[in-house]
């Protein structure tokens, strides 16, 4: 055997290693060595990002083309492992409370599971593969979500994930089904030249597309992503709605692009009407949210609207856009969450909208940060948001899907009035008793101020679009 091949696999081997040595650590380190547990963690998990970002081996395929190399790929992977590590810095102050302490080890070793079995979705090139992958993803996650059990509804946060997850893995692989029966196939390649647009090979699309569907928070499957995000412990829903979506819309895209290109057209209109429908349910139900957590939700079912924009092209710009928009919505939305987790802890729970008025008497640099957050996130220029939604609109435009990306214009004036109800409430609304002035510890502020740097940044610098557009697909 040829041992060779395993160095195209080099992102998941490297996590797989920091996985095993995080689970031994947790096992036999000693009560002073567990101090040292947490930078540890984010030492080991950064290493493994800096290494997914070295120039990749030549792009290629292995395991009798189940598994798939190529440059644009491992950009993806080392953005999803950036995000994992931000969200685990931001999550130190938390694992360190009386009731989560005891259980630090498996949030890391849960967390970075769920990671690996992301990238083996990624590189899947056989729905073998991609459904193990999938499942390596979908099951951890429902641990995580239920993590703060005895807490906050997280108990029911977990068992209706876990029930939607196997209700749409179900309806994928019924889906596939049909596609194996049709095309004799489980390779992505092979089915694609068995595809000739049969009404059971339409209906299997729809069924794949709807379970995956599911894990997007595409409308109309989305209902259990409002009760999942409020119960979940915050610092996994700020896992929840960027590492995992982001990981998701990749892989539609390819599945799409590698698989379903002789029915383009029935997908794009598919497609297309699923972005309306996504994005304007959900920036309507978000006005309606005073609980912060339920509200952004929304706003990230929203974003996916958006994110699908780039999948509905089926092209080199398309894939661009996607990667560079969830590079953005990540550094924004991980802000916003982080913001909203330490508030939460300090003041034992507090995540309504009420509660942050006058918020910037009392804490003006995180109301500054929430502030460039949720621009970022309306499109507001100069911020990173506004150029990540010019790509991915011009993406569409080009695509000649002029009207959807009017609609999804019109849409965001509706995010922004949401989004500036944030900051009216922390600026203008006012309040005899504002929240109490109090500081993080320096693992959030380190990534705060990484989220910060981000939103500025990448939309100063355009040349990380044109980066982005250097790495072939």
């Amino acid at each position: 055997m040829d041992y060779s091949q395993f160095l195209l696999m080099r992102n998941e081997l490297s996590l797989m290693c920091v996985i095993v040595f995080l689970f031994l650590y947790d096992l036999f380190a000693g009560a002073k060595a567990r101090k040292a547990f947490h930078p540890v963690a984010c030492l080991a998990l950064a290493a493994q990002t800096a290494y997914c970002l070295l120039p990749s081996l030549t792009p290629g395929s292995v395991f009798g083309g189940m598994y798939q190399n190529v440059p644009m790929m491992g950009v993806v992977k080392a953005l999803l492992s950036a995000g994992t590590l931000i969200v685990m810095m931001m999550a130190e102050p938390w694992l360190k409370k009386e009731g989560t302490e005891h259980k630090r080890g498996e949030f890391y070793v849960l967390t970075l599971f769920t990671l690996l079995g992301m990238l083996f979705m990624i590189g899947a090139a056989h729905f073998l593969l991609f459904m193990i992958g999938l499942e390596l993803a979908s099951i951890p996650l429902a641990c995580l979500v239920a993590f703060d059990k005895y807490k906050h509804h997280s108990a029911e946060a977990g068992a209706k994930y876990i029930l939607s997850a196997m209700f749409s893995s179900g309806l994928m692989m019924y889906g596939l089904s049909f596609l194996y029966g049709t095309t004799g196939t489980l390779y992505f390649d092979d089915m694609a030249a068995g595809l000739t647009g049969t009404p059971l090979q339409i209906l299997a699309l729809v069924f794949f597309f709807a379970g995956l569907g599911f894990k997007i928070s595409l409308v109309p499957f989305h209902l259990w992503t409002a009760d999942v995000y409020e119960g979940a412990p915050t610092h996994v829903t700020a896992y929840l709605s960027v590492v995992s979506k982001s990981a998701a819309v990749f892989t539609l895209f390819v599945i799409f692009i590698r698989v379903f290109a002789p029915m383009m057209a029935f997908w794009q209109d598919m497609l297309a009407w699923t972005v309306v429908a996504t994005i304007t349910v959900a920036n309507l139900f978000a006005i309606r949210q005073r609980n912060l957590k339920r509200l952004f939700a929304f706003s990230s079912i929203s974003q996916a609207g958006y994110l699908m924009l780039g999948v509905i092209g089926g092209d080199a710009a398309g894939m661009t856009s996607i990667v560079y928009y969830a590079l953005v919505y990540l550094v924004a939305n991980l802000a916003i969450f982080g913001i909203i987790a330490v508030i939460e802890q300090q003041t034992n729970g507090k995540v309504n909208l009420a509660d942050y008025n006058g918020l910037y008497q009392t804490n003006p640099k995180l109301t500054l940060l929430m502030t460039l957050a949720l621009f970022s996130l309306a499109g507001i220029p100069p911020f990173a948001g506004f150029f990540s939604k010019f790509f991915i609109f011009r993406a569409a435009f080009n695509a000649g899907f002029k009207l959807l990306v009017f609609i999804a214009l019109l849409n965001t004036i509706i995010s922004l009035y949401y989004y500036l109800l944030i900051v009216k409430a922390m600026y203008i609304q006012p309040n005899m008793q504002p929240l109490p002035a109090f500081r993080s510890d320096r693992y959030t502020k380190l990534s705060l101020l990484l989220c910060a740097t981000g939103i500025l940044a990448f939309g100063l610098l355009s040349s990380v679009y044109d980066w982005i557009n250097g790495f072939s697909f």
